[in-house]
């Protein structure tokens, strides 16, 4: 069994919830608190006397209310949304954060108002906004959701999620 395996655990509407252990959701599906949806191809689980199939997948078998679940504002969520690339250039070298519209004018520390930008474009669009320094945005930032941050930056991603994860079933 890999030690760095992890399971995605599904409300029982579906909607993804966490990401836990191999060895907590077969604990939670040996106790009947949750079904398996998907195995890890190939993985199994052995005990003295027999052998299971490791979860990929699990689904609670009764409904959790969950708080919302946002992502954090952090500066490496905020790397993370941005690909490690510059809004600006493109350029994933000397990477630091940019208040789009700059916090002396009134910018909040916000998903909607920083960017990753290289310390030259930074540096270049100074205290303006993007269109007074003469810089365009590739992509105006938003908050990702949760579900597009588990899916694209968890590096936890693991094949037989893609179909539980797809946004047709996502909880916004």
């Amino acid at each position: 069994m890999h030690g760095s395996s992890r399971v995605l655990v599904l409300n029982y509407d579906f909607s993804p919830i966490s990401v836990c252990t191999v060895q907590r959701a077969f604990l939670l599906v040996f106790l009947e608190k949750a079904e398996m949806l998907a195995d890890a191809r190939g993985g199994l689980l052995h005990t003295v006397n027999s052998a299971w199939p490791m979860p990929a997948v699990i689904r609670l078998r009764r409904y959790i209310n969950m708080p919302y679940k946002g992502v954090l504002l952090t500066r490496q969520n905020i790397f993370k949304r941005d690909n490690y690339t510059c809004q600006y250039c493109g350029t994933h070298k000397e990477l630091t954060l940019d208040h789009v519209v700059p916090r002396s004018k009134n910018g909040k520390s916000s998903w909607s108002n920083l960017v990753t930008a290289c310390k030259r474009c930074n540096a270049r669009k100074g205290d303006y906004t993007p269109e007074a320094a003469g810089l365009r945005l590739r992509r105006r930032p938003a908050r990702p959701s949760y579900l597009d941050f588990l899916r694209h930056n968890s590096g936890l991603f693991q094949e037989e999620w893609g179909p539980y994860l797809q946004s047709n079933r996502a909880i916004a």
